[in-house]
């Protein structure tokens, strides 16, 4: 495993966006996961189903269906744990691997470890990197203390979709029965339920059953990938080494341009080489003759061939910075005490004292005058209006509520029969103060003409919007056309309240009496 062949972007990742990123993988691997996914989980299927009907035991092969589901999710873990460094194999190629995978890892998972919880997290470990019982142990207890709850919610949130997806699938036969027969086939679907349930229903059933598991256990799979993925990066700092890497693989490409340079700086760097090894010379020449002190560099570095010279030379360097050893100023300001406040206090001349007091207690006299003023104001306001808040402050007053007008309901029936004179009926409500009778008797009989002439049958109750496009098939453009105006001229008065004027009921009689032959 070469993680520098990754195809996925290494970085820090919460739980939940490593989860994210590993049903990212399942999607964009979708085509190399369910095909042989589909090619596997048929077959066995079929064979199961088969022993079930031979042994008269439906529910055997759902529950194994459902027992070998960690060996089917070794499919999608074998593409995306290739893919994901860049090399997605084929469908020949992965059922191929399915027989030579091993089968030792997987078999703590059909048995004692199938319950768990974790096992999305913990199945790669086992079957991806493999070593001595005692290593698999130690490499499960490292990636699953910090991710161990995260795989858990992920098993049961999988669990519950699969759940609601077969509910989804059965809900959705019903969805295509007819509201009227919709009770007769529940009591039907119920009686299914129980002994003398048929061999179909429960193929039906295990098929649901195998839908929702396809659906949802690749990306269950995934995700427990994703989290494997992100707590190697946590634990052996994958994406730091990556870096490295990338940056040797850059640097080697650079390799020869930076030789060039070095040799060319060569020959500049002799002369500085050799005044450096006199400035050495000359320290080890005052180390032998300087006896040392204290704080010398033969104190510090004891009797070592070390720079002298040019610690010397740093230690200048560093005492001509400005900011050490820098002289500064501060000034603070101090509360003196009374007594020098009062010896250096200037001599001011005494401003009288009383007149200031005196205008003082006027302005406090006048505020307070004020006050009482506006209190009196107040209290005279409230003795006045006490017969309006009193009782409500009481809570005995009565509010006086208005009269609701009576609704005006009128009652407006389609007529059943339509009297011979359908034009003169309908004039003679409008001219009676019943606009919308006289509406409802004229799209009553247009309704009429409509299956007369568009020859269909409209069923008891039809909506307007059912009359409209019955009417499409009435053979001639201006009786559609009259008959839609007809229909919006109804809504409009039937539901927005929108009446016609006088002149535009005229008109409308008129084509009426023109286009379908009504006697005026």
């Amino acid at each position: 495993m070469r993680i520098d062949q990754l195809d996925v972007v290494l970085r820090a990742r919460s739980q939940w966006e490593a989860m994210e990123l590993g049903t990212a993988l399942v999607r964009r691997h979708a085509r190399a996961i369910w095909k042989p996914w589909l090619l596997v989980a048929l077959p066995l299927f079929a064979l199961l189903n088969l022993g079930g009907w031979w042994l008269d035991n439906f529910l055997l092969p759902a529950m194994l269906m459902w027992w070998l589901k960690p060996a089917l999710e070794r499919i999608p873990l074998y593409v995306i744990s290739r893919g994901a460094f860049g090399a997605e194999p084929g469908t020949a190629d992965t059922l191929r691997a399915q027989l030579r995978w091993g089968w030792r890892g997987l078999l703590a998972y059909l048995t004692w470890r199938r319950l768990s919880p974790a096992r999305s997290l913990l199945m790669p470990v086992d079957l991806l990197e493999g070593g001595d019982p005692a290593l698999r142990r130690a490499r499960r207890g490292a990636l699953g203390n910090a991710s161990y709850g995260h795989a858990a919610m992920l098993t049961w949130v999988c669990f519950h979709f699969e759940l609601m997806l077969q509910l989804a699938g059965v809900s959705l036969i019903f969805m295509f029965v007819p509201l009227d027969l919709l009770s007769e086939s529940l009591r039907a679907a119920w009686s299914l339920i129980g002994d003398e349930t048929p061999a179909w229903a429960w193929v039906g059933f295990n098929l649901l059953s195998l839908v929702a598991m396809s659906v949802i256990g690749p990306f269950y799979s995934g995700a427990g990938f994703g989290l494997y993925l992100n707590r190697r990066t946590q634990l052996e700092a994958w994406d730091v080494e990556i870096a490295f890497r990338r940056l040797r693989e850059r640097l080697a490409k650079l390799a020869p341009t930076l030789a060039l340079v070095m040799a060319l700086l060569a020959p500049m760097a002799l002369p500085v080489q050799a005044q450096q090894a006199d400035g050495t010379a000359t320290a080890h020449a005052n180390h032998k003759t300087a006896p040392p002190v204290a704080d010398s560099p033969q104190t510090v570095f004891g009797p070592s061939d070390a720079d002298i010279a040019g610690f010397r030379q740093a230690a200048a360097r560093a005492y001509e910075d400005p900011q050490l050893g820098a002289q500064r100023t501060v000034t603070q300001w101090q509360k003196k005490a009374e007594e020098e406040q009062d010896k250096n206090a200037p001599d001011l001349p005494q401003l009288p004292q009383l007149p200031l007091e005196a205008i003082g207690k006027l302005l406090a006299l006048i505020s307070e005058s004020i006050l009482w003023i506006v209190l009196g104001i107040v209290v005279l306001a409230l003795l006045l209006t006490a017969r309006w808040w009193l009782p409500w402050l009481r809570g005995t007053g009565k509010r006086q509520r208005s009269e609701e007008s009576p609704v005006a309901q009128e009652v407006l029936q389609l007529p059943e029969v339509l009297p011979p004179d359908i034009l003169g009926s309908a004039r003679r409500l409008w001219r009676e103060g019943k606009p919308r009778h006289a509406l409802a008797l004229l799209y009553r009989a247009s309704v009429e003409v409509l299956v007369q002439r568009a020859d269909v049958l409209l069923p008891p109750g039809a909506t307007e919007a059912q009359c409209l496009r019955a009417s499409r098939r009435m053979p001639r453009e201006q009786d559609r056309e009259l008959f839609g105006q007809m229909v919006r001229t109804w809504q409009y008065a039937a539901y927005a309240g929108r009446l016609p004027s006088d002149a535009e009921f005229d008109a409308l009689a008129a084509s009426l009496h023109q286009h379908f032959g009504w006697p005026a």
